[in-house]
């Protein structure tokens, strides 16, 4: 079992054809499908099977492909440590990040962390809440940006932010809102802001029209065009409302505390707490200890 019949297989269950696995990566279909029979045969089992003139994962594929990613990932985690313990400033380090926290919180972190530390190899993946944390738990990546992380993940909180989510729309909409029939827009299934906007609407027992549209800028600048009222970060609509294209509505439970948090995994590598102590020294963010402490009583 080597790594590269891994990952040709990984690619293979990530893209869906023998083409496109190998289009990713620079290799011959026969190499892809070559790996993919080996894997098979070592395994005991078939791991893919025809479809039409194409291919699909059985379900022995399926269970097998979770553990392959995480291989993957424990082994570029391994490097990286390797690497970053020889010498953290020139280490790579895999970022991933919520569209928000890469919109709003990361560009002027980066440009700071590139300045001081120009050698490490940075890479950012940018997606919604769920595939972020799964990133994390796949080990393919080192740290994350995000909300709080969901329960059970393997997951080490090295930093806290406050950042607070509020009910915003145009000036038309703030004025005419109401909670049941006001129209909202929400995003893409997976994003935790839209999980949390859901919750809220079905905690009050109303159901309001919704548009979802496919990203967080789409959301804003929706929201801002009048198109419906919309649950956001505080953070990622600050132009917005000091140029008075959109207001914050006073709703009940609203605003809400959701702190960002940097998490990294188990044992975070030497470049990771390389990032970390550059994001500590950084306005509002605190260790989860200073948190704790500095949170009024009850608080998230």
């Amino acid at each position: 079992m080597t790594e590269s019949r891994l990952r040709s297989f990984v690619a293979l269950a990530d893209t869906g054809s023998v083409r496109s696995a190998a289009r990713r990566l620079y290799v011959t279909e026969s190499a892809v499908s070559a790996a993919v029979t080996a894997l098979s045969r070592e395994l005991g089992l078939p791991l893919v099977e025809r479809e039409g003139r194409g291919v699909r994962l059985t379900p022995a594929g399926t269970a097998y492909a979770t553990y392959a990613r995480q291989v993957l990932g424990l082994l570029e985690q391994g490097r990286a440590a390797a690497r970053g313990a020889a010498d953290p400033a020139r280490g790579p380090l895999r970022l991933a990040a919520v569209t928000t926290a890469a919109d709003q919180i990361l560009p002027s972190l980066l440009a700071g962390f590139r300045r001081r530390w120009p050698e490490v190899d940075l890479t950012l993946e940018v997606g919604p809440s769920r595939q972020v944390w799964t990133s994390l738990a796949d080990h393919s990546a080192d740290l994350v940006l995000a909300g709080r992380p969901p329960p059970g993940a393997p997951a080490t909180v090295l930093a806290r932010r406050p950042n607070g989510l509020v009910i915003v729309g145009s000036p038309e909409q703030a004025e005419g809102f109401a909670l049941d029939t006001t129209p909202w827009v929400m995003r893409e299934p997976g994003s935790g802001t839209r999980v949390t906007a859901e919750t809220y609407l079905a905690g009050r027992n109303v159901a309001p029209p919704r548009l979802v549209l496919g990203s967080n800028g789409a959301v804003v600048a929706g929201a801002a065009e009048g198109l419906g009222v919309a649950l956001v970060s505080r953070d990622a609509v600050g132009a917005h409302l000091a140029d008075g294209r959109l207001e914050i509505i006073d709703a009940p439970g609203t605003p809400m505390s959701r702190p960002w948090h940097a998490v990294g995994g188990a044992v975070p590598t030497p470049t990771t707490r390389l990032f970390v102590a550059h994001l500590l020294a950084a306005p509002g963010w605190l260790t989860e200890s200073d948190s704790a402490d500095r949170s009024p009583k009850g608080s998230p």
